[in-house]
C-alpha cells in the first residue's frame, strides 16, 4: 500500500532500527516503545488485519516472533514478555499493517496486564461456542 509506513520502511523508503529480516517478515525497534527493547514484527507484504495474513507469512512470523521474542527477552534482562497484536480500532490497531508487538516486562514497570473479567451468564457459554464452531 502506498501511504503505509509500515510499507514505506519496508521498501527502504523511511529507516528503521532493523533487528531481523528474511524473505516474509522484517522486524525493528519501535519509534516510542514501551520498554526499552519494544521491537515491532511485520509481514512484508501489506496485510491489514491478522485474518488477511496467508498462512505461509503467518507461520514466518509465528517463528520469528519466538525467535526475537527470545532475543528480546535475554538481551533486556526482562522479567517477562508479552506478545501482543491488535486487529481493529476498537482492540488498539493505529497501523493497518498486520505487526506484532514484542514487549520486554519488568515487575514494577507500571503496565496492567489483568483485565476485567465478565462471567458468562446461564447458558451463554454453551451458546457462545456454539456460535464459534459454527464460523469454523
Amino acid at each position: 500500500m502506498e501511504d503505509c509506513i509500515f510499507c514505506k520502511i519496508v521498501r527502504g523508503e523511511i529507516p528503521c532500527s532493523k533487528v531481523y529480516e528474511d524473505e516474509l517478515v522484517l522486524s525493528f525497534l519501535d519509534i516510542n516503545p514501551f520498554n526499552h527493547g519494544h521491537t515491532l514484527v511485520i509481514t512484508k507484504k501489506h496485510y491489514e488485519t491478522l485474518f488477511d495474513v496467508p498462512d505461509e507469512d503467518l507461520k514466518a512470523c509465528a517463528v520469528a516472533l519466538r525467535d526475537i521474542g527470545r532475543a528480546v527477552y535475554e538481551a533486556s534482562g526482562a522479567d517477562g514478555l508479552n506478545i501482543l497484536q491488535n486487529n481493529y480500532r476498537a482492540a488498539g490497531q493505529v497501523v493497518w499493517h498486520a505487526h506484532y508487538h514484542i514487549l520486554p516486562r519488568y515487575k514494577r514497570d507500571g503496565f496492567i496486564t489483568s483485565w476485567p473479567t465478565n462471567p458468562y451468564g446461564e447458558g451463554q457459554m454453551q451458546e457462545m461456542l456454539a456460535k464459534i464452531r459454527d464460523k469454523l
